[in-house]
């Protein structure tokens, strides 16, 4: 169930991000590079400022897609911290496990 999320996840950001790319290369008249750049710098909230939609119609599709997009993509990212997590406590349960279970170290081998 937990890998049907993260792909739905995972696809939900990559429509998002190619319907952004789309959205601003044909409302914009930007080339297709600029229009991903602008889609990526949008969704991260870094926001160069280096592109600007000018026409009413992409100034307000940037704010729906701001509002849409942010939100799958703070998903996105909070289900990548959540795949980490779990496998640090997988990694830590493994080495309690490997730790407590493990012989005691022999000291008279060095004894000669």
């Amino acid at each position: 169930m937990r890998s049907f999320q993260f792909l739905a996840v995972i696809l939900a950001l990559v429509t998002v991000i190619i319907s952004g790319t789309i959205f601003f290369k044909f409302v914009e008249g930007w080339g297709w590079i600029d229009s991903y750049f602008f889609t990526v710098v949008t969704l991260s909230t870094v926001g160069y400022g280096e592109l600007v939609p000018a026409t009413p119609l992409g100034r307000i599709g940037t704010t729906v897609f701001i509002f849409v997009g942010l939100g799958v993509f703070a998903l996105a990212i909070q289900q990548f911290g959540h795949i980490a997590v779990k496998k640090r406590e997988r990694h830590a349960e493994w080495l309690m496990k490997h730790l407590i279970h493990a012989p005691p170290p022999d000291d008279t081998k060095g004894d000669s």
